[in-house]
């Protein structure tokens, strides 16, 4: 005959189990339930339970099915808190320590110095951060997606400059300039604070970067500044300079450049194209390069101008 299972048979089967229970708690039950009662709804609601099974079965069975209620409550807590813990150990804590630097709407640039460090395993770019109101912050590791590309870049416009610089423009007969290689962001950029060797250093995480939004350029290095300032000046475009331009004959700075950036075209072995300029507002224009490899999306106008320069009347 099959046996009826009553919760009296149920309690019955388990008293030695539950003594055990009623001993441990004896002893540790008032602790418990201090911290149960502060801490979960799940005791609160299992002492009640075991207090009302206690005076309505009676005996044993009352006792044992009140420290029975009482296990289980505590059971569920420390599966809550568990639980809980759990969710706060796996948030990235360090997202609170990034800030986001510069202007939604604005161009900011990370310009390399030729340094690297380790940083979480990782070789990465040091440089300066250009903010779009011209702030400038040193000692900055570009860490994440492009870290490599930027070391390649960087090395490959030094080589360029070792092999040109002191040479002749053959056109406007001035000395070729030293070129510098940026990368601009558009919107704000995630930044966060590391100590690295006793020194404190600002942290581009990239990961963190549209990558539509990240591109590099190459200018003259002492006009750097300035095109970051005129990317975020109002007005200002990107135009080609035509090859017949009277602006290849200036005898200036201005005027080696728009040849010295398509001479490095020539001879790079990365994917580079000069004959651009940025022509402001107030009539200047900063010939500039545009580096392929990378190249977002955001920065079309940038990299194949709809415009074509000619000197204003």
């Amino acid at each position: 005959m099959q046996e009826r299972v009553t919760l009296d048979t149920i309690l019955m089967r388990n008293i030695k189990s539950i003594g055990k229970i009623k001993e441990y708690l004896k002893e540790y039950g008032p602790v418990i339930a201090g911290y149960a009662l502060s801490l979960s709804p799940y005791t609160r609601a299992s002492l009640s339970v075991g207090s009302y099974l206690e005076g309505r079965l009676g005996g044993r069975r009352g006792i044992a099915a009140k420290y029975a209620s009482i296990a289980i409550g505590v059971i569920a807590t420390a599966a809550a808190i568990g639980f809980a813990l759990f969710g706060i150990h796996a948030l990235p804590s360090h997202n609170e320590h990034i800030q986001y630097l510069g202007s939604q709407n604005g161009y900011e640039a990370f310009v390399p110095n030729g340094q690297t460090i380790n940083y979480n395993g990782q070789t990465d770019p040091v440089g300066d951060l250009i903010l779009n109101n011209g702030t400038t912050l040193h000692d900055v590791i570009w860490n994440g997606q492009y870290a490599s590309t930027i070391i390649n870049n960087h090395n490959q416009i030094v080589q360029l400059n070792n092999q040109f610089v002191g040479q002749t423009d053959p056109i406007n007969h001035q000395p070729y300039d030293p070129l510098k290689d940026l990368y601009v962001i558009k919107g704000k950029v995630p930044v966060e604070q590391a100590i690295i060797n006793g020194q404190t250093y600002y942290i581009i995480e990239a990961n963190k970067i549209n990558p539509a939004n990240i591109a590099g350029f190459y200018t003259y290095d002492k006009w750097v500044p300035n095109f970051v300032a005129a990317m975020n000046t109002p007005g200002t475009y990107a135009a080609v300079i035509p090859g017949n331009s009277p602006v290849y004959d200036w005898a200036n700075v201005t005027g080696t450049l728009v040849y010295e950036t398509h001479l490095y075209q020539q001879y790079s072995s990365i994917d580079i194209a000069g004959g651009y300029v940025l022509a402001l507002p107030n009539k200047t224009i900063i010939p500039y390069g545009a580096i392929g490899n990378i190249a977002g999306s955001s920065f079309n106008n940038f990299y194949v101008p709809n415009q074509t320069y000619n000197l204003p009347s």
